[in-house]
């Protein structure tokens, strides 16, 4: 698949995922908490800073960017998808953040000049673009001397079972084909030095990395499917794709290995985050 064939398939995804992420919208918050915090701690934002958030769905972490730039500052909530975009514009004026603007963006090919920002989040962005390598330069680019990034991605897959897990089932079953090295994915960024490299190659100096362990927390087994099905990006096209009969058995093959993780307060999947920051 060629590079353009790639972003429009990309961009069909994050579309079709965008009314699952408005659903999980507090979800995503209350869950990952511990990501967004670590990554604004790591950003230290101040009053009056104009901040750029890159691949932001609904605009979880740029929005609690917002409080931390206070009214003189200014906050960009930024998604190549359309509808992530109208998603999160809505839940901006919904909770009354006046100094956020929503854009349509390309991480690889951003439409800002040179040193527009003081700070660019990206929060599980970077490893799903079909040329990390160019975001990265791209977000170097628009920052201002002295600026800071402040991402996430997510780490290993035995440190990610909830997305390792169906994954690999999919395969086994001749559903997805087995990962090329260096290809787009939910882990394909999960090994910290070809994230230090990409820092390094884009001009960032002496990336600080870190593992954030957080937990998904679903009602019961139902809910972490809905998830699956709703919102967790190429898993959930192909999901989408199956017949019913094949569905069936996909998630009962499922339940089977993922039921240690049932709970009396539900059904807790662990998850880590790599966190990665430089000027």
């Amino acid at each position: 698949m060629d590079a353009t064939e790639f972003k429009r398939a990309s961009h069909a995804v994050w579309e079709a995922m965008a009314p699952g992420w408005d659903q999980r919208h507090a979800f995503f918050e209350q869950c990952a908490r511990p990501v967004t915090e670590r990554m604004l701690e790591r950003l230290e934002p101040a009053p009056g800073q104009t901040i750029l958030e890159l691949a932001a769905g609904t605009g979880v972490v740029g929005m609690a960017a917002a409080a931390l730039v206070g009214s003189a500052g200014h906050v960009i909530v930024s998604d190549f998808s359309e509808a992530m975009v109208d998603v999160a514009g809505r839940h901006a004026r919904e909770h009354g953040l006046e100094n956020v603007e929503c854009r349509t963006l390309d991480a690889e090919r951003l439409d800002l000049p040179d040193g527009a920002v003081d700070g660019v989040l990206c929060r599980w962005g970077y490893m799903l673009v079909g040329d990390p390598a160019a975001a990265f330069t791209e977000t170097r680019r628009v920052l201002r001397q002295g600026g800071r990034l402040s991402c996430a991605v997510f780490g290993a897959a035995e440190q990610n079972l909830w997305a390792a897990l169906p994954t690999q089932i999919l395969r086994e079953r001749g559903h997805m084909p087995p990962p090329e090295a260096g290809a787009p994915g939910i882990l394909a960024l999960g090994d910290p030095s070809r994230l230090r490299r990409l820092f390094d190659q884009a001009g960032f100096s002496d990336p600080r990395i870190e593992e954030v362990a957080f937990t998904w927390i679903f009602r019961d087994l139902n809910d972490y499917w809905d998830f699956l099905t709703r919102a967790a990006g190429a898993i959930a096209v192909v999901l989408r794709r199956l017949d019913d009969e094949e569905l069936g058995a996909v998630r009962s093959e499922l339940a089977d290995r993922v039921a240690r993780f049932a709970s009396s307060g539900g059904f807790e999947m662990p998850a880590m985050s790599l966190v990665a920051a430089a000027e």
